[in-house]
């Protein structure tokens, strides 16, 4: 699914709209002191829930960038990439279409990050649900075990990059490195590792075809396609040795190194 930056803000721009009829108090909220109303006498009264409707914009708001956030901070990108290639590597096109690829992905990442997701919800989410902490603390605990997580997958090369390239100063560990230099390496990462699995994936797939393609030359069968014979071998060959198996078992191993 493609959405574009102006999709993005217009949903943005929907979701507060939508939100502040709901809850036409919000126009008036703090998020550093209680709600207040002004009621027939002119005086001022403090309404009990303070937060609640702030809590809906965002969670609203958050729902927008869900996508990206998958994307760029899991091992959705690495799995999806390797997956894509091994397609094209069977040279079956369109399949598996692009929604299962996306499907298996999108639930092997949840079954990796599992732990994670779990260390953000119990140290982020239900507190700040239940208003033991402030909005940056929350964002702030909610990003520590990803960013663990993403400091073991990120090569070094790719963070010094960054910290170059956003002119900052040399950390004394990476722990102490932001979001703007942690994520696009990690990224960056991401993709080098996706194409190396996909090298070697590919390369016994295409030697197949040198020799099919070898073998119908030597016979003169110059006008019938490499790929007629060499897709149902592949398919063969690829079933024989439960290829989906061992890809997928090595992809989820190769987070727990």
């Amino acid at each position: 699914m493609n959405v574009t930056y102006k999709q993005i803000f217009k949903f943005t721009i929907v979701a507060l709209t939508a939100t502040l009829i709901l809850y036409p108090e919000l126009a008036f909220a703090s998020s550093n002191m209680p709600l207040i109303s002004i009621n027939t006498d002119g005086k001022e009264m403090t309404n009990p829930e303070v937060y609640s409707g702030l809590k809906i914009v965002a969670m609203l708001t958050a729902l927008v960038f869900l996508p990206s956030i998958i994307m760029s901070g899991t091992c959705f990108t690495r799995i999806a990439i390797v997956l894509a290639m091994v397609r094209q590597a069977l040279g079956t096109a369109q399949t598996p279409p692009n929604q299962v690829i996306i499907g298996i992905a999108l639930f092997l990442t949840f079954a990796i990050m599992g732990p994670i997701f779990n260390d953000v919800y119990t140290q982020a989410i239900v507190p700040f649900s239940e208003d033991q902490i402030s909005t940056n603390e929350a964002l702030e605990k909610a990003f520590k075990p990803v960013k663990t997580f993403m400091l073991r997958q990120t090569r070094e090369q790719d963070l010094a990059l960054f910290i170059e390239m956003q002119k900052l100063e040399q950390p004394k560990t990476p722990e102490d490195l932001g979001a703007l230099v942690i994520v696009p390496a990690f990224m960056l990462s991401e993709l080098n590792t996706a194409y190396q699995i996909a090298f070697l994936i590919y390369l016994p797939f295409l030697v197949l075809d040198m020799i099919i393609s070898s073998v119908l030359t030597s016979m003169s069968m110059i006008t019938l396609p490499p790929t007629v014979i060499s897709l149902p071998i592949k398919l063969m060959l690829f079933v024989i040795i439960d290829g989906w198996h061992l890809i997928i078992g090595n992809l989820v191993n190769s987070y727990h190194m």
